[in-house]
C-alpha cells in the first residue's frame, strides 16, 4: 500500500454518490506504482512466451481452440476431432482461436486475448473506482487486483474464468453506478446487461448466479428495491438475449443434447454430486465442503496478510462499515463473498472458482485500509511494494526455469518430448501409452495417437512408419520386451520416457 489520507463518503440528494475522498498519492508514489505495474506487465508477457501449456486444464482448452482454427468450425468446440465439447460455452475458445488466427498457433496467440480481457477488467475497475473514490485510490486498487496471486496467474491463461470475471465485473460496476448515481450515463445500466451476456457465453448460468447473489443481498440489506427501476430492464434484457442466446440455440440445433448436459450435468449434478459419473471430459474435482474458503485465502496472497492486519483492528473496521451510507463497502463485501457463498456446499470445486470475487476484495481492502490505518508509514509502503514485486519475481522465476531448464520443474507438459521427437523426423508418428495428453496434441498439431494394448506396440514395428512412443516411467518394466524389440530410449522428459524407432538405413 502507498501513502494515503483517510477518506469519507457522502450521499447527496436522491441517494446519488458524490466523491468526498481525500485519498491522495504524491507524484513520486504514482510514478513508482506505475513503474511497478509496467514491470508486472512485461513479466506477464514473457511468461506468455516461456511457460508451456500444462496438462490438463490450459493445454486442453488451448488444443480445443487449435482444433477450431484447423477445422474452421467456430460454432462447436471439439474435444476431439468430430466430438463436440459441451463442457463450457465457447467465448474462451473464440478468444484463443482468434489469437492464434492472428498471431499463429503458439503460446502468445492462444493467450493474447486473455491478457487483453484482464487489462480491460483492470481499466474498468480503475474507471469505476475513480468515479466513486478518486484517481489515486483507483490506481492503488488496480495494482492490488493485478498482483493478487490468482488474478496475476490467470491474467494470460487459457481458461474460462478470466472471460467470465470480465463479464461479472462489467455487470457489478454498471449496476452500482446506475443505481447510486442519477447523473451517470445510461450506458452504465446497459453495461450490466452486456456483462451478463459475456458471462453466459464464457461460463453459462453460473455467471448470472455469481452476479445475482451480491446484488440480492445488497438490495435486501439496504432496502433498495425502488432503485431497481433505474435499470433499463426491457431493452437491457433484450441486449443480453441478442448477444448470448443465438449461440445456445445454434449449438443445440447442431449437436442435440448439449443443453441437457450443460445445464443439468455441469450446473446441477457437478455442483451437488460428489461422485458424479457423467463428466464426459475429465473427472470431478471432489473436495471437502467449505474448502472454497481456504482457496479464497490462499489465492488472494500476498494481500491476505493485509486482510489479517485489518482483522486485528476489527473495532475500527466495524466503525468504518457502520458509516457506509452509500452502500459502497457492503456492495464490495457481498461481491467478494459471492463465490465463497455459492461454492461452500459444492461437491466439486477448483481454486479458480474464487476469481470472480478478487476485484471486489482488492477494492474493499484498499478502501477500508485507508480509513482504518490512515496515512501509512514507511514499513507499510515497503511491504506493499514488496508484495507486488514478489508476485512478479515468482512468476518470472518459474517461467525462466520452465523455458531454459524445462526438466528441472517437472511440469506436466509434453512440449520438450514432442519437440525432441519432431527433431528426429518432422513426419514421425507420435504415440502415447495409456494416458491422454492435451499438451502433446497441441505441440504435435493434433498428430498424436494412443495405445493401451501391448500387441499394438509390436504392430508399430511393421507399419512402415517411423514411430515415437511416450511411456511413463512406471509402465516401462511391464513393456520392456516390446520396447527393446524395436525402440531406442532417447531419455526422460518430465513424466515420460521417449522411445524412437531407429532411422531406416
Amino acid at each position: 500500500m502507498v501513502a494515503v489520507k483517510p477518506e469519507a463518503t457522502g450521499v447527496g440528494l436522491n441517494n446519488t454518490v458524490r466523491k468526498t475522498s481525500t485519498f491522495s498519492l504524491t507524484h513520486s508514489e504514482r510514478q513508482v506504482l506505475i513503474a511497478i505495474l509496467c514491470v508486472l506487465l512485461v513479466v506477464r508477457i514473457l511468461a506468455m512466451f516461456w511457460y508451456p501449456f500444462v496438462d490438463s486444464t490450459e493445454a486442453r482448452y488451448a488444443e480445443i481452440a487449435r482444433k477450431m482454427v484447423e477445422t474452421g468450425d467456430w460454432i462447436t468446440p471439439q474435444f476431439d476431432y468430430g466430438v463436440p465439447f459441451w463442457g463450457k460455452p465457447p467465448l474462451h475458445t473464440w478468444m484463443s482461436a482468434l489469437g492464434m488466427k492472428i498471431f499463429g498457433v503458439g503460446h502468445f496467440g492462444a493467450r493474447f486475448f486473455f491478457l487483453i480481457a484482464s487489462l480491460g477488467l483492470l481499466w474498468l475497475c480503475y474507471v469505476w473506482v475513480r468515479r466513486v473514490r478518486g484517481a489515486d485510490q483507483a490506481l492503488v486498487a488496480m495494482a492490488v487486483i493485478a498482483t493478487a496471486g490468482l488474478f496475476y496467474g490467470a491474467s494470460a491463461f487459457v481458461v474460462t474464468d478470466m472471460a467470465m470475471v470480465l463479464g461479472t465485473t462489467m455487470s457489478m460496476a454498471g449496476f452500482y453506478v446506475c443505481l447510486t448515481d442519477r447523473s451517470a450515463h445510461r450506458l452504465w445500466g446497459y453495461l450490466f446487461f452486456v456483462g451478463l451476456a459475456v458471462g453466459l457465453l464464457a461460463k453459462g448460468p453460473v455467471a448470472v448466479v455469481l452476479t445475482g447473489i451480491p446484488i440480492f443481498l445488497w438490495i435486501v440489506v439496504g432496502n433498495r428495491w425502488r432503485q431497481l427501476f433505474r435499470l433499463p430492464w426491457i431493452t437491457g434484457l433484450l441486449v443480453t438475449a441478442l448477444i448470448a442466446l443465438p449461440w445456445y440455440l445454434v449449438a443445440e440445433a447442431k449437436t442435440p443434447g448439449f443443453l441437457n448436459y450443460f445445464i443439468v450435468g455441469e450446473h446441477y449434478k457437478r455442483f451437488l454430486e460428489t461422485a458424479w459419473q457423467g463428466d464426459l471430459y475429465g473427472s470431478a474435482h471432489a473436495r471437502p465442503k467449505g474448502m472454497i474458503w481456504a482457496y479464497g485465502t490462499f489465492t488472494f496472497l500476498p494481500w491476505s496478510f493485509f486482510v489479517l492486519a485489518l482483522m486485528l483492528r476489527s473495532k475500527q473496521v466495524l466503525d468504518v462499515l457502520r458509516k457506509d451510507q452509500a452502500g459502497w463497502y457492503s456492495y464490495l463485501f457481498f461481491w467478494s463473498l459471492s463465490p465463497l457463498i455459492l461454492f461452500t456446499p459444492a461437491a466439486n470445486i477448483l481454486p479458480a472458482y474464487v476469481l470472480p470475487g478478487i476485484p471486489a476484495a482488492a477494492i474493499l481492502l484498499v478502501a477500508v485500509w485507508s480509513n482504518v490505518f490512515g496515512p501509512p508509514g514507511r514499513m507499510t509502503r515497503l511491504w506493499g511494494s514488496l508484495s507486488m514485486i514478489s508476485v512478479a519475481v515468482i512468476v518470472l522465476g518459474l517461467a525462466t526455469v520452465a523455458f531454459f531448464l524445462p526438466n528441472t520443474l517437472n511440469v506436466k507438459s509434453e512440449r520438450e518430448l514432442v519437440l525432441r521427437a519432431l527433431e528426429a523426423s518432422p513426419d514421425i508418428a507420435i504415440t502415447y501409452w495409456a494416458d491422454r495428453s492435451y499438451s502433446a496434441e497441441f505441440y504435435a498439431q493434433g498428430r498424436v495417437s494412443y495405445l493401451m494394448d501391448p500387441d499394438g506396440l509390436r504392430a508399430l514395428n511393421t507399419n512402415n512408419v517411423r514411430d515415437a512412443l511416450a511411456v511413463s516411467s512406471q509402465d516401462i518394466p511391464n513393456l520392456r520386451d516390446q520396447l527393446e524389440a524395436g525402440f531406442v530410449d532417447v531419455g526422460r522428459f518430465g513424466r515420460r520416457h521417449l522411445f524412437i524407432e531407429p532411422s531406416p538405413q
